[in-house]
């Protein structure tokens, strides 16, 4: 009898696909390997150092011990600190109690749908968008809602768009911003219809703010500046993306009381719990020699996106918006005639630069690829020399 390899594979993880950054760095580190020049503007990552008070205190932590299992929530000091943290910047109340640690953010993520999300429930959200929501919820059985976020608001949401797209399946509207891929960032007044939304039709909402302290004019508002929210809300970020940290895995997330033993059993029966020491260490992220190191690098970031924007600009066949956060690019590159995987193989391939094309957060992101300037002004300058060449002879 002939092997039948697709019956073997759970039916929720047929249509799951993973994330293209890291497919695409696994083509181009290959290509590398071959003797290419490449460019890597693929990956979202810091090219930054952790700040080094928390790399001292995790050598010293590593020293004295601190090796062993900590509590699943996380351990009390870092969850207080995040709370206090939250709470001296938002003006709101939140319970280090409901404050939980996960091994970086995508966990916590994967455990609040896995949590709360039924098969047959319907969640919104953004397209394109993070491809860890779309996952999260096939794998909890249930549907994502893809709304469009628009190039003409500056990729937010069409909050008409998103009122009609609820149904009496939906439980869950997801939020991102700052932003990934795009760089767009809600307002205030965006946020305040989306939970007014979410309360007429006694929804959740999922708010990643993973990229919260990377922005590039005034402070973006966070879902935990509308009043009266917090037991409705879970708040998922980090420390990968602000200080640096992506191999240390330390995300956290703020969730509704009554939501948080289900959750809590989620990561027990899961990772079990963060490494004590990582926990430990990141204290030292609030510490104010800390803030002014994560301040300096998006003071850089800034530097680059400004001349890499300019710089796409000037390319006949590509638009590209300034974004206000994060540290991607998301140019339109439609009057290229390329469709996006397209336009990214053959940028790859033949110029060495490593870019995701736009669908690999969507399908409507159709017509863009997305660029890191998470790298150096050099290498930047060199990719738009690369990339203005390749589309001159398309």
């Amino acid at each position: 009898m002939k092997l039948d390899v697709k019956s073997r594979i759970a039916k929720r993880m047929q249509a799951v696909r993973g994330e293209a950054a890291f497919e695409m760095l696994g083509r181009a580190t290959e290509l590398e390997r071959q003797g290419r020049s490449i460019i890597h503007l693929e990956i979202g990552e810091p090219d930054f150092d952790t700040p080094q008070p928390v790399v001292e205190a995790g050598v010293e932590y590593l020293k004295k011990g601190a090796t062993h299992y900590s509590p699943v929530p996380g351990i009390w000091e870092l969850r207080a600190s995040l709370a206090g943290y939250l709470n001296s910047r938002h003006g709101v109340n939140v319970n280090p109690r409901n404050v939980l640690v996960t091994p970086g953010a995508k966990m916590m993520i994967f455990s609040i749908i896995q949590s709360v999300v039924d098969p047959g429930d319907e969640v919104i959200c953004p397209d394109p968008g993070y491809p860890a929501y779309e996952a999260g919820i096939r794998m909890a059985g249930a549907t994502a809602v893809p709304v469009k976020l628009e190039e003409s608001k500056d990729f937010r949401f069409d909050l008409d768009e998103l009122a009609r797209r609820i149904t009496p399946r939906t439980k869950m509207i997801a939020i991102n911003s700052p932003q990934n891929p795009t760089g767009g960032v809600l307002t205030l007044t965006d946020l305040k219809k989306i939970a007014e939304l979410a309360r007429h039709h006694d929804l959740l909402i999922l708010s990643d703010e993973i990229y919260s302290d990377i922005y590039y004019a005034e402070r973006p508002a966070s879902i935990l500046d509308v009043p009266n929210i917090l037991d409705r809300v879970f708040v998922v970020n980090g420390f990968s993306k602000s200080y640096a940290m992506t191999g240390w895995r330390l995300g956290y997330g703020i969730v509704p009381e009554e939501t948080r033993p289900a959750i809590e059993l989620f990561i027990n029966n899961t990772v079990s719990s963060t490494a004590t020491f990582t926990q430990l260490a990141a204290i030292k992220a609030f510490t104010p020699e800390s803030q002014k190191i994560a301040a300096n690098m998006v003071q850089e970031f800034q530097r680059r996106r400004d001349v890499f924007v300019n710089g796409l600009n000037s390319i006949p066949g590509i638009h590209c918006l300034k974004p206000l956060g994060a540290f991607y690019l998301f140019p339109n590159i439609t009057r290229t005639t390329l469709r996006s995987e397209q336009f990214a193989d053959r940028l790859l391939n033949e110029a060495g630069v490593a870019t995701l094309a736009g669908t690999a957060f969507g399908k409507y992101g159709e017509g863009y690829v997305r660029l890191s300037f998470a790298n150096s002004l050099s290498n930047i300058e060199s990719a738009l020399e690369r990339i203005r060449a390749f589309v001159s002879h398309l």
